[in-house]
């Protein structure tokens, strides 16, 4: 069993931390050993003994972006007062409301304790602290610079959870209008379509084809209701499951960057995020052909995960990255590819990257702050007309009845 403790040692400083044992009493006799005052001893309960209900709760636990670079922030100004890792983490953890992501900087800051590299106990945590994450972590040790490489980290998460903002707050708008007019258009199918075809059929007037298709639509969803939620179940299954293959992922992300005006976005996002995840490993210290390896799984789309790869495999051979970068026109940039060739020439590649990073941001910047006002009058043009279509198949035999009556 796993134990949570608050203790006083014999100064009055508050300890607390995690431990395995077999009972209460043990946990109160291991304190005892320490010189340590119990405050509060609370039992953590296993994955294995929770119930059903639990488990499915746990499912939706996690750790932001946001908490990861607050925590890092924190941890680099603790550290960098000489407090011991082990216990700015066990202060840390107190502090943090996220009972997941607090269970987990107990177990590290118990590693720590035991003896662990930091960097090893970060990576028993993948989910939280990624692969990049794990190399900042292991050059800051190497290096005896690890504040500095904290704040780097928290920096860049910052920045990225930024941009994610950004584009989330973009899109919010359009989907919203885009969802509002979807449920408008099934309650029609649904509630008011039906009502109006029995007085077309009793005028018996050959009805538009236009008006033909709504009125079989509608039929369609009325009758067989069910099978229209099985279709859009599949859907939704199809576009949540198939990306998540490697088939579905090359697809979607080769798609993603050939979309008009979206395309040449992601493609300054993807490539700004390569100069900022390079850049900030070789500023730590990380060899050439270890950044290009870690940055390839951080790109986030396959086509440049790719893409550097090969670049790594060329790059070992002994060619120099800008040549292997311009190779691919398609999605490097001139700038980034001159930027690179310039840092090369000078030995200060991550200071040349960081003046590409700067330069992308501010392109996605004003792409986002403008992308509301590129979608929103299309989207209005296009619902427009879909109303259109809608409101003219319907009242157009209903004028053509009355027009007959009079």
């Amino acid at each position: 069993m796993k134990f949570q403790y608050q203790a006083k040692d014999i100064n009055g400083v508050e300890k607390s931390g995690i431990i395995d044992s077999r009972s209460r009493e043990d946990v109160l006799s291991f304190l005892s050993s320490e010189n340590l005052y119990p405050i509060e001893i609370v039992q953590l309960v296993d994955e294995k003994d929770k119930s059903p209900l639990e488990r499915k709760i746990t499912l939706f636990e996690g750790v932001s972006m946001k908490e990861v670079a607050v925590f890092s922030r924190q941890l680099s100004i603790m550290i960098d007062s000489n407090v011991p890792p082990a216990e700015a983490m066990e202060a840390l953890g107190d502090q943090t409301r996220n009972a997941f992501f607090k269970e987990k900087i107990y177990n590290i800051a118990k590693d720590v304790r035991e003896g662990t590299q930091l960097s090893k106990a970060f990576g028993k945590y993948p989910k939280i602290f990624s692969v990049f994450y794990v190399n900042m972590i292991r050059s800051g040790e190497v290096s005896g610079n690890l504040p500095s490489i904290l704040q780097k980290v928290a920096s860049h998460l910052e920045n990225e959870y930024e941009i994610k903002s950004k584009v989330t707050g973009a899109m919010m708008y359009p989907g919203i209008i885009l969802l509002v007019f979807i449920l408008i258009f099934v309650v029609i199918m649904i509630f008011v379509i039906p009502g109006l075809v029995g007085v077309l059929e009793e005028a018996g007037q050959e009805l538009p084809i236009a008006t033909r298709i709504i009125m079989a639509i509608s039929d369609f969803f009325v009758s067989y209701w069910y099978l229209a939620l099985i279709f859009l179940a599949g859907i939704i299954t199809f576009f949540v499951q198939f990306p998540k293959s490697k088939t579905g992922k090359d697809f979607f992300d080769k798609l993603l960057l050939k979309i008009p005006i979206l395309g040449n976005f992601f493609k300054s996002l993807y490539q700004s995020r390569f100069a900022e995840n390079f850049s900030t490993l070789l500023s730590a210290g990380i060899t050439v052909n270890e950044a290009l390896e870690v940055v390839a799984d951080l790109i986030g789309n396959n086509v440049y995960k790719y893409a550097i790869l090969d670049a790594q495999k060329d790059v070992v051979k002994g060619e120099s990255i800008s040549v292997v970068l311009s190779r691919r026109s398609d999605i490097m940039s001139p700038l980034l590819v001159q930027m690179v060739s310039v840092g090369e020439k000078t030995g200060r590649l991550d200071s040349s990257l960081e003046n590409v990073v700067r330069f992308y941001k501010g392109e996605t910047d004003t792409f986002i702050n403008s992308l509301s006002s590129i979608i929103e009058p299309l989207l209005i043009v296009g619902l427009a007309l879909m109303v259109g279509l809608l409101v003219a198949a319907v009242l157009l035999p209903i004028y053509q009845v009355s027009t007959s009556i009079q």
